[in-house]
């Protein structure tokens, strides 16, 4: 049996390795240079040899596959940032700590909640249709919401990428469902940097990786699939009895289906937004912000969004502050280190408290300006249509899909990416048994 799998993200890194415990022989091909898609850790620049994670994160602690292909890669996690987010909003002028808002919002959203549960969460029936075509921003209006409400909303972008005007109610509500406020409970790291995954992932496949290598067009064949691909040298084609697209739908849209894929799949990748991010991870020569007791990780309304410590597993005497803006705060996250470099980022800080530091050295990344991204991650706006969503993830014919967006339980997470490769090689080798 050979597979071949487009994207060396942890999606289909996670893929190859449980493909070719079964006996595949397995070809990976990816545009960038590098493996990790999403996944990323700054190593230049930082003194005492620091890093920081400018994409993928944070492992929650419930999250099983992630921390289980940790573990089998013999890489270690640090647990970090105890007693999790901290909730800092900016409500007309007046910094506001704690959960006031979040009570509000989710009481405020019961009759919706409740509804969507007596639905059993269902993506493909009228209650998700209702509430997935508002907009929060729409919900917020309707219920008159009080400001506290709104900069708790506003907040949120640090964790869904998208303001309350393009983010659809539905997403919200299901968060509100299934895990309640984000940010809370136990949280790790992996030591050594997050991008050891897939370094370790990659490296069984030698000469089978396959970079700089972009996917343009899949014909399907009875028993076969075909895949036009272009190098810096030129085009080429690759056979295999099997394809994982294991890419981002922001880029999948770009290739070339021969059949076509069928209209509700088409739709549901056209139509998946991935929200703007910028990460900026800024390094001081001490971490004055470590204090017994006192948190080190805030979401906030901000234009700087979410701030939370960034290296606190790492040796050294200084600290790196990650900040993470997603939605319109990316926009303005850009502007304003265009205009001065991390002086206004570090200003907005001022709730930690950040004088007696000084700031040593800096790097950030816009994903939105990625090409072989286009954001973040997915999230869904009024837009999209719930019922297409299972579509993301339905294999056609000889074609198999992956990635953080194809996945309904950790969907915009690391854990998401590895549960979604481990199920396309289940896909394929049940496919293979019975004979198709």
């Amino acid at each position: 049996m050979s597979v071949l799998i487009a994207g060396a993200g942890l999606a289909g890194l996670t893929a190859a390795r449980e493909l070719s415990k079964k006996g595949a022989t397995v070809t990976m091909i990816d545009a960038r240079s590098r493996v990790g898609g999403r996944v990323l850790t700054l190593r230049e620049g930082f003194r005492h040899r620091q890093h920081a994670e400018a994409g993928a994160d944070l492992i929650d602690g419930d999250q099983k596959e992630i921390r289980t292909l940790v573990s089998q890669l013999g890489l270690k996690l640090t647990e970090i940032l105890p007693g999790g987010f901290t909730l800092l909003k900016d409500v007309g002028g007046r910094r506001v700590r704690g959960t006031e808002g979040w009570l509000d919002l989710e009481r405020r959203l019961r009759p919706e909640i409740r509804a969507f549960c007596l639905g059993e969460r269902r993506w493909d029936g009228a209650v998700a249709q209702t509430i997935g075509r508002q907009s929060v921003a729409d919900w917020l209006n309707r219920v008159k919401a009080p400001r506290t409400v709104r900069a708790m909303a506003s907040a949120l972008r640090g964790f869904f990428l998208a303001d309350p005007e393009d983010l659809s109610l539905l997403a919200l509500v299901e968060q509100l469902a299934e895990d309640g406020p984000p940010g809370r409970g136990t949280m790790y790291r992996v030591v050594g940097g997050n991008d050891r995954i897939a370094a370790a992932l990659a490296r069984p496949l030698g000469e089978r990786l396959r970079l700089g290598t972009v996917l343009r067009a899949v014909v399907q064949s009875a028993g076969r699939v075909r895949a036009s691909v272009q190098t810096a040298a030129g085009s080429d084609q690759i056979e295999a009895d099997y394809l994982i697209c294991a890419m981002p739908a922001s880029t999948l849209r770009d290739v070339r289906f021969d059949p076509p894929l069928p209209a509700p799949q088409h739709e549901a990748n056209r139509s998946l937004k991935y929200g703007h991010c910028t990460k900026t991870a800024l390094q001081f020569d001490r971490a004055v912000w470590r204090k017994r007791g006192k948190p080190r990780a805030f979401g906030t309304n901000l234009s700087i969004g979410a701030v939370w410590d960034g290296n606190e597993e790492q040796h050294g005497t200084p600290g790196i502050l990650t900040s993470m803006a997603g939605g319109r705060a990316s926009a303005d996250t850009k502007a304003m280190l265009a205009s001065s470099g991390p002086r206004r980022l570090v200003e907005q800080m001022d709730f930690l408290e950040l004088k007696g530091a000084s700031l040593v050295a800096w790097d950030s990344v816009s994903w939105e300006d990625d090409p072989w991204a286009r954001g973040g991650y997915a999230y869904y706006d009024p837009s999209f249509n719930p019922a297409v969503r299972e579509w993301l993830a339905r294999p056609f014919r000889r074609v198999f899909f992956a990635g953080e967006h194809t996945s309904l339980e950790g969907q915009g997470y690391m854990n998401g990416a590895v549960e979604s490769g481990l199920r396309a090689a289940e896909e394929i080798a049940a496919t293979r048994e019975l004979g198709n």
